[in-house]
């Protein structure tokens, strides 16, 4: 074998990954938001770029709508109600949890030093409510005597949402049991020494620790069901999130069809004064422009090549599961990637990320399009079962249970072997059920 140095000619053939084409990659993947997002940004880069938002149903028939007629119809509303103004329309910011507790400081008269302490410790609840340090961690941060700041949490304790500034859970359902008007001390002992009990439902021990009856005990676990484990997640800071649909699946007399949802992504066009400067003879100029016209066409067959990559899986998704859309959910069909690959004639990879972050909407309402997609549930392809209908059948029979007597792991699948011809496995059940978040047949027990 020759060891020798030198330099050697070879020729060789091998993918290269070049901008154009990971730009490309990159605006399959992305949602309707976030193209339109990625588009903006383009056009700061590039002034080739022009955007105009497309104009929607409702535009075009407001702009039909003569000009004597008002935008705000004030007596709509009420004719008799002269005080009505357009003002009505506009919402009121949502109020956060600690804006809440802070606005309840306000009414009280209190000293600065208490004052200080209290709104110290509403600013340090977290989101579910709860402060997570102790009363000697904080009276350290502020520099007060520890028995000031526990002055301060039971006055936090009293604000509303009631249980709100507890250190645990036990002390916030004590904290709200507190606060209401009629005492019963069975409810305070079961909270207070069998709350761990009361979470697995072993009620025969607590009954019989207590020396009540099993149903004694179901109706107070009942009622302290009714109790708000986290009453900081009665306020929400977060900002709504909203969902575009790429893709509508509309019923057209006895077949369904697939139609772009393209109204709430900008019309992307070529700004007419550089287009102009194309002509420019001026060799920087020109190379200048010619450089973002090529990223400007580029970009644009990108984004066609992108619709019709969406349209053509999805198409390729309603004519598999067809089924779907006619019957419902429960007839869902065991759906891969590399099915609709096959069908839609394009790779396994160009599938995924042609269905992540993508809605469809149905006449059976909004999915995102992985939803169609489940694992085969069965021994062989005849007995197959998406995962999707399996869990539609448990959730069914375990919503018909006798609850005092709850169906086991075991009993529902021979339950959907009989009545909907579907071969699980006993943990193939549990697995489902806690996917579902479904408790096992023993928390599920009622004894009244």
């Amino acid at each position: 074998m020759n060891m020798d140095f030198g330099l050697f000619q070879k020729q060789s053939m091998k993918l290269m990954m070049t901008n154009e084409l990971r730009q490309a990659i990159t605006i399959l993947q992305y949602s309707v938001l976030d193209l339109n997002e990625y588009l903006h940004e383009q056009q700061l880069e590039n002034p080739l770029i022009e955007l105009k938002d497309q104009e929607t149903q409702e535009e075009i028939a407001r702009q039909k709508i003569s000009d004597e007629t008002p935008i705000y119809d004030y007596k709509s509303k009420d004719e008799g109600d002269n005080d009505y103004s357009p003002m009505d329309h506009l919402s009121e910011q949502e109020e956060g949890l600690q804006d809440y507790l802070l606005n309840q400081i306000r009414l009280l008269h209190l000293q600065p030093e208490t004052r200080r302490i209290v709104t110290y410790l509403a600013l340090s609840v977290d989101e579910n409510g709860y402060l997570k340090q102790t009363a000697e961690e904080f009276a350290a941060d502020i520099k007060e005597p520890l028995e000031a700041v526990k002055e301060g949490i039971k006055l936090l304790q009293s604000f509303e949402p009631f249980g709100v500034g507890a250190f645990t859970l036990k002390e916030c359902l004590l904290i709200q049991l507190h606060h209401l008007e009629t005492k019963d001390p069975l409810t305070e002992s079961i909270i207070t020494n069998h709350l761990d009990l009361l979470a697995k439902n072993q009620f025969k021990k607590i009954a019989k620790a207590e020396n009540v009856t099993i149903e004694d005990v179901q109706m107070v676990a009942d009622f302290i069901q009714t109790l708000h484990p986290k009453p900081g997640s009665l306020f929400h800071n977060e900002p709504a999130r909203y969902v575009i649909p790429d893709v509508t699946v509309v019923k057209v007399k006895n077949e369904f069809v697939v139609r772009l949802n393209e109204q709430h992504m900008p019309k992307m066009l070529m700004n007419q004064q550089y287009e102009k400067m194309m002509q420019n003879k001026d060799g920087d100029t020109q190379q200048y422009i010619k450089q973002k016209y090529d990223q400007f066409q580029w970009l644009k067959r990108s984004i066609a090549q992108r619709q019709q990559t969406i349209l053509s899986v999805t198409e390729a998704i309603v004519r598999y599961q067809l089924d779907f859309f006619v019957h419902g959910p429960s007839h869902l069909k065991p759906l891969t990637l590399k099915k609709i690959a096959e069908e839609a004639d394009v790779h396994e990879s160009t599938v995924s990320r042609a269905t992540t972050k993508k809605y469809v909407q149905t006449p059976r309402g909004l999915y995102e399009l992985k939803y169609f997609f489940n694992s085969t549930v069965g021994r062989d392809s005849s007995e197959s079962s998406s995962s999707e209908r399996v869990k539609i059948y448990m959730k069914r029979l375990i919503d018909e249970e006798n609850k005092q007597k709850p169906l086991s792991d075991q009993k529902i699948a021979e339950l959907l072997k009989n009545q909907f011809e579907i071969n699980v496995s006993r943990r193939t059940v549990a697995k489902y059920r806690e996917e579902m978040h479904i408790p096992s047949s023993s928390q599920r027990k009622r004894f009244s």
